[in-house]
């Protein structure tokens, strides 16, 4: 039974970003996730906003080329076309990218478990008084066990860790499934192709991301209104006139859920807290989730940090509902969208976004930088409660 200051459970972009601001400020760390390797199963697309890629130093080696361009269609296929002067998305190589977070905190001194399965834990009393959890394990039919100070769920949107601790649950998600395509002939400039269609995408899009390097083909939408394999296979078909799929290429296929409830409530208490699609820490509007994974787990690790140093209980600094009210704008527009499930409304909705003012909510829904709240305001509180 081996000590840590924190226990990580999941080994995706949350995971291992927490585990990394962790040990940079000299914590230890055990990382434990159920795949061999963090590269086995990607579930996410990948793609960085410009507001991640100012604020972070991520690797410029494993993103793809600068996207500027989207064009949107309408069911009857009208077209918009949106372009934004600066370096607005990059998709990034996220196998390459777990790896060489995992190698960076490798020689930071991060214990890892690989293949290994959460099982639950519960709160003991240390040797030295003070309050610590059990972590229960297993890998290949062996039961671990670890101590640590704090348990930090990183394990996705249907979280284990987070029914472990009595925290907040997500309860609304979309489902999307993805190929990623090579052999598809595309000319001009790196581009998204984003498809409004409810009979494709019910409560999302449908979209096919081309970035000069690779070709991104994806559905998106509430798992009750369809079924995502059956969709995506219709969608390749109708887009077939635009672009040529006889030399394609299946060179991975992903899915999952995405959470878009918002920031859950509650995310934090005296033995743990969440980090990423666990936390809800994903645009209900765009279903944009990597730059929400990184501040969050930024966030945590500075607190738990604290909570180490002071003897304070996380959920008095790291509280959901501090993040919620910036979302409740985007969990209103969320409703809509949900309801929008006739294609003339979306038709229509189109054709109006041709006119100026119209065309700027577009273009701000692209292009706009308020992908997750700024985690500054809590560090303001923070100060002035003297921790």
């Amino acid at each position: 039974m081996k000590r840590f200051d924190t226990v990580i459970i999941g080994a995706g972009l949350a995971g291992l970003q927490c585990a990394l601001e962790l040990l940079r400020r000299g914590r230890t760390v055990l990382l434990v996730d159920r795949k061999s390797r963090p590269s086995q199963i990607v579930h996410t697309t990948g793609i960085f906003v410009r507001r991640t890629l100012e604020d972070f130093d991520l690797p410029q080696d494993l993103l793809g080329p600068v996207v500027r361009h989207v064009t949107l269609y309408s069911p009857s296929g009208r077209t918009l076309e949106l372009e934004s002067p600066h370096e607005e998305f990059r998709i990034g190589d996220m196998g390459r990218i777990y790896q060489r977070m995992l190698d960076e905190a490798f020689s930071l001194g991060l214990e890892w478990l690989p293949s290994t399965h959460f099982v639950r834990s519960e709160s003991v009393v240390g040797t030295a008084c003070d309050r610590v959890s059990r972590v229960h394990l297993e890998s290949a039919g062996r039961q671990l066990v670890a101590i640590t100070k704090f348990l930090i769920g990183a394990d996705g949107a249907a979280s284990r860790v987070s029914a472990d601790l009595g925290l907040s649950q997500n309860e609304s998600w979309i489902v999307g499934v993805e190929e990623i395509l090579s052999g598809v002939p595309l000319e001009g400039q790196p581009r998204f192709h984003c498809f409004l269609d409810p009979r494709l995408a019910p409560g999302y899009i449908a979209w096919l991301v081309h970035d000069g390097r690779e070709v991104h083909l994806g559905v998106g939408g509430y798992p009750s209104k369809f079924r995502p394999e059956e969709a995506l296979c219709r969608f390749r078909e109708s887009v077939a006139e635009r672009f040529d799929f006889s030399r394609v290429r299946v060179e991975e296929i992903r899915g999952g859920r995405i959470p878009v409830g918002g920031v859950l409530p509650r995310i934090a208490n005296e033995r743990g807290l969440l980090v990423g699609d666990a936390a809800g820490a994903v645009s209900p509007l765009t279903a944009g989730g990597l730059d929400g994974a990184m501040r969050l787990s930024r966030f945590a690790a500075e607190t738990v940090a604290a909570c180490l140093d002071e003897g304070v209980s996380p959920s008095s600094i790291y509280s959901g509902e501090a993040f919620r009210a910036r979302f409740i704008s985007r969990l209103w527009m969320r409703r809509v969208i949900a309801a929008l499930d006739s294609p003339y409304v979306l038709d229509l909705g189109l054709a109006l976004a041709r006119f100026p003012g119209f065309r700027g909510i577009a273009w701000h829904l692209f292009f706009g930088r308020g992908s997750f709240p700024d985690v500054a305001r809590r560090r303001e509180v923070w100060s002035q409660q003297g921790i």
